[in-house]
């Protein structure tokens, strides 16, 4: 059975930003597992839209997962995407992760940043609270990957700090200061980035080959995840009732003389163990 990753990106009125997500897109089904297609869709702006080519897929599969071709946690991937996927499993955003990271620190390296530089890790920004916790997450990465100066997170928008407040502090302390983008592909949030007016700043991440690496992780862990839950499901439906030991007396167990717990198989402490025995076979066999 054929088995599908929903490539899902935010979408773009700006079409040097649509060329990169279709590079990335040709990169991703070159780098693809056998027997496993790659779908373009979109969450807003343009088509083809998610909840459209979920639809299509699903005309021939129940083997999907959509996975956000997004940097940070924000309504698209807690709420557009749950809703398009009507069950089917949405892999988390892109980021934090340490291939982006690094990809991140030789986008600035590339700018000519020196070492006592202060980066200005620049991010779109989100209402959900989970975006600023990715975000820090990835300065604090860039730093393991690297860069030796100090890595501060600014947001173009629902966030604070915003990235001019951000660069201006940093010039308050007497650093030249680079802005990191942040974001994937030119578009309205790198136009924002640049105006920010930052010493040096650095390219969209950009179909970077290593991406691929990311996604098809992301993928792996949504699959094997629904693959483990159905099979440990399964196990349970199926598993034969077990009697309840008898004493040689005729009665029922008691207490465990070895053991002192009290429980027997049929006791909710002992059912208890008879569900985690079960999973743990069944996450095996997954």
């Amino acid at each position: 059975m054929t088995a599908v990753l929903i490539a899902c990106a935010h979408g773009s009125r700006f079409e040097e930003g649509r060329v990169v997500v279709r590079e990335l897109l040709a990169v991703l089904r070159a780098t693809a597992p056998a027997g496993v297609e790659v779908h373009e869709a979109y969450v807003d702006v343009h088509g083809p839209f998610v909840t459209d080519v979920v639809a299509a897929a699903r005309e021939r599969t129940d083997d999907i997962v959509i996975v956000p071709l997004l940097l940070s946690t924000g309504y698209h991937t807690e709420v557009d995407l749950v809703e398009a996927a009507g069950g089917l499993p949405v892999a988390p955003a892109l980021g934090p992760h340490p291939v982006l990271a690094q990809i991140l620190v030789d986008r600035v390296r590339a700018t000519g940043a020196a070492e006592g530089d202060t980066v200005v890790l620049a991010a779109a920004g989100s209402t959900r609270p989970g975006a600023v916790v990715d975000v820090e997450r990835m300065a604090e990465l860039m730093t393991d990957a690297g860069i030796t100066g100090p890595v501060v997170t600014a947001y173009a928008a629902a966030s604070e700090p915003r990235i001019p407040d951000a660069v201006h502090a940093a010039r308050a302390e007497g650093r030249r200061t680079v802005a990191a983008s942040y974001v994937l592909a030119p578009g309205h949030f790198s136009r924002v980035i640049e105006k920010a007016e930052a010493d040096l700043t650095s390219a969209p991440i950009g179909a970077d080959p290593r991406l691929a690496t990311v996604v098809w992780e992301r993928w792996a862990a949504a699959r094997g995840a629904v693959r483990a839950s159905g099979v440990a499901e399964a196990a349970v439906r199926d598993a034969p009732e077990v009697a309840e030991p008898v004493r040689a007396s005729g009665g029922t167990a008691g207490a465990d003389p070895s053991t002192g717990s009290g429980s027997s198989a049929g006791s909710p402490r002992g059912l208890l163990a008879r569900m985690r025995n079960l999973f743990s076979r069944a996450r095996r066999r997954a």
